[in-house]
């Protein structure tokens, strides 16, 4: 992110489970906005931090178990969408988060985000989903692969990153360099980071986000989506879809921009993130 000043964002983490939960934030008080990724990790919200905290919030971008830096190795039962909703909670109880909170969600974070709401799993006071998993859109055929055990099982190290690298650079669009890309890619060199990622495309299933359609149409909680034009993955289709069909929901379109947005245009982003948590305060 352009910035005139250096960065207040630090790394923590706490223990959940018996393990590591690590995560990105600015330490300071102030109401909080839960920051949840999917099939990436909390690299994806780093550049929209600092400008989060400058309106008076306290960011936390979590990495799921056995992804980014968090300990723990998720399989196919503990990396389906309620089994990480209900890890999300141990999370927050962790941090002694109580009260309102407001989520954003990206990839399959999304899924977890819209579950944490119609759910009532967190006192959810505004929802943003960014380029995220919506009704049947996911998962992706290069995710879906990986249902397949003979799959997972054939699969080798150098294969996995270089399917990883092509899809970061791929997801970057025009803000993909060479660093970004290594930075990306860098956790899933981790065997068990690999396995857990494997695990979470076994668990890739598009009923968890058909389910809550009907609650997500009764909901008063205001929405936001924002959606790189170009994401290849998860259609900018979907979210003309949601925003038309659930109430209370605003569409940002950013123009040029894969799945990654964030990273293609941080400052439009982020303001956006930040006025939408800031309403209603």
């Amino acid at each position: 992110m352009r910035r005139t000043t250096a960065s207040r964002v630090s790394r923590a983490a706490i223990q959940v489970d018996g393990e590591a939960a690590s995560y990105l934030t600015v330490a300071q008080d102030g109401p909080v906005v839960l920051l949840l990724h999917g099939t990436y990790w909390s690299r994806v919200w780093l550049p929209v931090l600092d400008r989060i905290a400058d309106a008076g919030f306290r960011p936390i971008a979590v990495d799921l178990p056995g992804t980014g830096r968090s300990g723990g190795e998720l399989n196919l039962e503990t990396a389906t969408v309620p089994a990480l909703v209900d890890w999300v909670v141990r999370f927050t109880s962790a941090l002694n988060i109580s009260g309102p909170v407001a989520v954003a969600g990206h990839d399959i974070g999304g899924a977890i985000a819209q579950h944490l709401l119609v759910h009532h799993r967190l006192e959810v006071t505004r929802l943003a989903l960014v380029d995220s998993v919506t009704y049947d859109s996911w998962p992706v055929p290069s995710v879906a692969r990986f249902r397949d055990p003979e799959t997972v099982a054939a699969t080798t190290a150098d294969e996995f990153l270089a399917a990883r690298r092509e899809a970061v650079t791929r997801s970057l669009a025009g803000a993909a360099s060479a660093r970004r890309v290594a930075e990306y890619v860098d956790p899933w060199t981790d065997p068990r980071v690999r396995r857990s990622w494997m695990a979470m495309a076994g668990a890739a299933d598009s009923r968890y986000t058909l389910a809550v359609v009907p609650a997500l149409k009764r909901s008063a909680t205001p929405k936001l989506l924002i959606w790189g034009e170009d994401d290849g993955s998860q259609k900018v289709e979907y979210a003309e879809r949601f925003a038309s069909e659930i109430p209370h929901t605003t569409l940002i379109r950013i123009p040029g921009a894969d799945h990654i947005p964030t990273e293609s245009a941080p400052n439009q982003i982020a303001h956006a993130l930040a006025d939408f948590f800031t309403v209603g305060r």
